[in-house]
């Protein structure tokens, strides 16, 4: 006997086809977009932060044996220094910068077993130096704070060694921003020939960040304060930010 063959006939409309294709080939792309990224859009994304393929240097002054200065409330300038470098290092790197830094936590650069204070500090100043050049850094700013007898003395001053032209911009654009963000100062950029880590940039444009005054007990509490040390290091980034764009400055420049 004969086997009897069986059929399935399905009847589809036009319309019915047209939305089972339109389905297959969303379920298609979906799974096409899941297992791959597309390059151009990676690409895109990367250069255009602002600050891609720049390396920035950020020197958080002191640490290890040498705490800097000292506040009357026992705030140790190391400490904040290092707090405010590293907000500004988040910044940097959120603009596509790639950072280094001379320290990330309390410690010196001198050699270990090197116990003469003043020779600790002058080995980790010649090492500071040469780790900025070795990074081929783009640009370096360094972080400190101001202690004078007086406590009546306070606000914010950017520093410069007037060997290269971009270090007048740089420190002038930082101080700007301070000045502008902050509202705790009047004072312009300034020149300093005594600071051996800005004397040996020879090729690499920098400035120092003199943030504040400890021995003023009303702006060493700001200092303390996380989010006032967020608001510093922003307008410091600020600052970088207009550098790096090429900005230059005059007399008029922020007002």
């Amino acid at each position: 006997m004969r086997g009897v063959r069986k059929r399935f006939v399905v009847w589809i409309t036009y319309r019915g086809a047209v939305r089972i294709g339109l389905g297959i080939a969303a379920v298609l792309l979906t799974v096409l977009l899941l297992t791959q990224e597309v390059p151009a859009s990676r690409t895109w994304t990367y250069w255009t932060l602002p600050l891609s393929g720049k390396v920035i240097a950020i020197d958080a002054g002191h640490g290890g044996v040498d705490g800097g200065a000292v506040s009357k409330q026992g705030l140790v300038e190391k400490d904040l220094n290092l707090a405010i470098a590293l907000q500004l290092r988040d910044f940097l790197q959120q603009a596509g910068a790639i950072v280094v830094m001379t320290r990330e936590g309390d410690y010196d650069l001198a050699d270990e077993g090197t116990s003469k204070i003043s020779k600790r500090k002058t080995q980790d100043l010649l090492k500071r130096a040469q780790f900025v050049k070795d990074k081929h850094a783009s640009l370096l700013l360094s972080i400190h704070m101001n202690s004078i007898p007086s406590p009546k003395w306070s606000g914010a001053q950017t520093f410069f060694y007037p060997n290269l032209p971009e270090n007048a911009i740089l420190a002038s654009l930082v101080q700007d921003e301070i000045r502008r963000n902050l509202g705790n100062t009047e004072r312009l950029a300034s020149t300093v020939n005594s600071i051996y880590l800005l004397k040996a940039m020879d090729e690499v444009p920098s400035a120092l960040v003199e943030v504040g005054f400890l021995s003023n007990p009303g702006e060493a509490s700001r200092l303390a304060d996380a989010e006032y040390q967020k608001k510093v290091a922003a307008s410091i980034y600020q600052g970088i930010l207009r550098f790096t764009a090429g900005e230059k400055w005059s007399t008029g420049a922020g007002k």
